[in-house]
């Protein structure tokens, strides 16, 4: 297996003449299988919520969308399944796939609906169950929860009892520094979106919202098939810049496909940056923006940068493997004309329709109805520019529900999020 790595520039020619430049960097990244890869094993931890909310219909579905995932599970895969409600317990301890029939009987017998959400429980042995399988395999977790973990109690600057949030977010950084992907699944349209697609985030995990229990076996067919999918894991970019170039300071580096993540930015002691990226899929990009500006630069065709992947190779059992170096150019000339990527202006709208999304929820919160009508009409609008047809519309309508004085629903507010950060189509 072999990583696919290209870079471009939003206008590969710079102008000689400015003192400073602004370009968008665009890098996407994917592995490439060879004729004898063979396709790694699967880890994989269910962590569903079997709180008293998801009594009837709820249960009786996520169990069998469980039990369609399971019968797609290969020789040589692994699984394991927790269930929290106020506390957590291993259902299914981390096995080799063998024997379905008593995996799926457990399920029934042991996944009843009860109790209130104590999240962390949850996520904490699933990451436990997880670790006993990772050599050579795919470890990802589907953390699926209907409701909003407990905040504790805090009185003035004091927590009184733990805040579930809080260690769920940092259950995903562990993850994160384990090679662990966790994705998210909203049940319903009571559960905090912000908490959810922070924690899928923390790893390039997928956020995926469930919004009646008849999409669940369509929601864990398509993450299913994108984990089994990937082909290198554990990447890293490393992102070096020649003096005179330099990385935006505000939100420099964002994933855009396959979803929009605003990615973190490590600074090494020789002043290169290092970006997770997590796992690469066979064939499926993951692409990503850097903003960068340029000093002024000698005339002609000139390296900028250079960029490099850091890896894992399950099926090889090989650790901290790195892609060939590769050059970045731009053409600094006297003479600007400009010389414009349309792949890389549709990736600067597909950021900036996420960011525009983002901004109309801060001013709904602050209470700028006005302002947020305006920005997510201006987000539909840039979803029409990159074709996004579907997520237009949810946008719009989001807007125009609050142009109308009508609050959004929990529901709208979910649709948006998602259409904020997926291309619908």
């Amino acid at each position: 297996m072999k990583v696919k790595l290209l870079s471009a520039l939003n206008d590969t020619n710079v102008d000689a003449t400015q003192t400073t430049n602004q370009r968008q960097l665009e890098i996407s990244i994917s592995a490439i299988a060879d004729e004898l890869d063979s396709s790694i094993p699967v880890n994989l931890c269910l962590i569903l919520d079997k709180s008293g909310s998801m009594h009837g219909e709820a249960m009786n579905t996520v169990i069998q969308a469980v039990e369609q995932l399971l019968d797609q599970l290969k020789p040589g895969d692994r699984i394991s399944i927790v269930a929290f409600a106020g506390t957590a317990e291993v259902i299914i301890p981390n096995q080799i796939v063998q024997d379905l029939k008593t995996i799926k009987t457990q399920l029934h017998k042991s996944l009843k609906a009860g109790g209130g959400t104590i999240i962390g429980e949850g996520l904490s042995l699933g990451i436990t169950e997880l670790l006993k399988g990772t050599k050579g395999a795919v470890s990802q977790a589907f953390l699926l929860t209907d409701g909003h973990g407990d905040n504790g109690l805090k009185i003035w600057k004091w927590q009184i009892g733990s805040n579930d949030n809080n260690r769920c977010l940092q259950l995903a950084q562990k993850a994160t520094r384990l090679n662990i992907t966790i994705n998210t699944f909203g049940f319903g349209d009571d559960w905090n979106q912000d908490l959810l697609e922070k924690i899928a985030d923390a790893g390039g995990g997928t956020l995926a919202y469930i919004e009646t229990p008849n999409q669940a076996v369509d929601q864990f067919k398509r993450l299913f098939k994108r984990i089994q999918s990937v082909g290198l894991t554990n990447a890293h970019l490393l992102l070096s810049l020649v003096p005179g170039v330099r990385l935006a300071e505000l939100k420099p580096v964002a994933q855009v496909a396959p979803e929009t993540i605003e990615l973190p930015v490590e600074t090494e002691a020789n002043g290169s940056f290092v970006i997770r990226l997590g796992d690469l899929m066979k064939d499926v990009e993951r692409v990503v923006l850097g903003n960068i500006y340029l000093g002024q630069l000698p005339e002609g065709e000139q390296v900028i940068g250079h960029i490099q992947i850091r890896y894992d190779d399950p099926a090889q059992k090989k650790e901290s493997l790195l892609s060939p170096l590769m050059p970045i150019y731009a053409n600094i000339t006297q003479t600007y004309q400009p010389a414009l990527n349309t792949q890389v202006s549709q990736s600067i709208l597909v950021l900036a329709k996420y960011r525009q999304t983002q901004i109309a929820e801060a001013k709904l919160e602050q209470g700028d109805r006005t302002g947020a009508v305006t920005m997510l009409q201006t987000a539909a609008k840039t979803a029409l520019q990159i074709g996004d047809t579907n997520a237009a519309t949810v946008l719009q309508s989001s807007a125009t529900r609050l142009q109308a004085g009508q609050e959004l629903s929990e529901a709208d507010r979910k649709k948006t999020r998602i259409a904020s950060k997926t291309i619908l189509g």
